[in-house]
């Protein structure tokens, strides 16, 4: 496979670890954007990347600042050539019900996990139809599909990220681009490891399986759809989830 490159905005989160790991162990020259406020977070991401001998490097970006994704686009491009793939796994949650929501609340989960993948896509899409050659996988989630209680912000703009690949999918299927969301379920993530036990004991048993996912699960399914070889498969929605949500 010759040399890609790849940005992966919330790159030093639990799944955007993972994922950084995989497209390089795949030859990949890996890029993580994420807040370059996280300073312990960063330094721990990079001494855990280390021995990858420079195939993963670390840019800070605010996925909701439109001109910023334009400035690491093009600085990225200058430092390592054309991006290749790019993998929208930047989120937060601002979990309440609907009845005390307030409009920050609704309007800075749209910002970043929705805004922040038309402020990405937008920058990379032109050169890579042009190129011929392109690859976007959106991290969706599973609760963008079944929805979930004080999640109507977060479920929200996940649905909205899916309908967003399938659009963007049908624009660039003809120029060798292919676009595609993951819905990843309930993983041992940090955010999840920090809910009350009981609460994460009643959300495994509801898992077919009987466990939580684990990231790297997640990151090998990305790495296979941003593969040269998987240009077949486009708008295609993959849930990862354990079984816990099956629909069509």
């Amino acid at each position: 496979m010759s040399k890609r490159v790849a940005v992966v905005t919330g790159g030093i989160g639990g799944l955007g670890t993972e994922i950084c790991k995989y497209l390089a162990r795949s030859g990949r020259q890996v890029i993580a954007a994420d807040l370059g406020t996280r300073t312990e977070r960063v330094a721990a991401f990079t001494e855990e990347t280390a021995n990858f001998d420079g195939r993963i490097g670390f840019a800070a970006l605010d996925v909701a600042d439109h001109a910023a994704c334009r400035d690491l686009v093009r600085q990225v491009e200058d430092a390592h050539g054309a991006i290749d793939i790019l993998v929208n796994a930047a989120g937060i949650t601002r979990d309440t019900t609907l009845r005390k929501m307030e409009p920050a609340q609704w309007a800075d989960v749209l910002r970043i996990n929705l805004d922040g993948v038309f402020n990405m896509c937008r920058q990379v899409i032109e050169g890579m139809a042009r190129r011929g050659f392109g690859r976007i996988v959106n991290i969706s989630s599973v609760n963008g599909q079944t929805g979930q209680f004080g999640q109507t912000n977060y479920s929200a703009a996940k649905a909205g990220m899916h309908g967003f690949t399938m659009a963007l999918a049908r624009e660039v299927a003809g120029k060798g681009v292919t676009v595609n969301s993951v819905s990843p379920g309930y993983c041992a993530t940090a955010l999840v490891m920090a809910i009350a036990t009981d609460i994460r004991e009643r959300i495994v048993a509801d898992i077919p399986v009987g466990r939580l996912g684990e990231p790297w699960e997640i990151a090998r399914v990305v790495d296979f759809l941003a593969a040269d070889e998987s240009g077949f498969i486009t708008g295609a929605n993959v849930p990862v989830n354990g079984g816990y949500f099956m629909g069509f």
